[in-house]
């Protein structure tokens, strides 16, 4: 499994979103809004949200 911002990249771009910020943490928290709206619409499986958040949160921390 492929654990970094590559993942969520191609995730997003399979429904047209593409998230930039210069500003790295705001970035991160935007792709983690998508990804929790892309869920709650059914349009990702639970294993592709968890891993993305899991992802997201690990880079925000570090």
């Amino acid at each position: 499994m492929n654990r970094d911002l590559t993942y969520i990249n191609r995730l997003l771009l399979r429904f047209g979103i593409y998230v930039y910020d210069k500003d790295r943490q705001n970035m991160l928290k935007l792709m983690e809004m998508e990804i929790k709206e892309l869920y709650q619409f059914g349009l990702i499986t639970s294993e592709e949200y968890k891993t993305s958040i899991l992802i997201l949160r690990q880079k925000r921390e570090g």
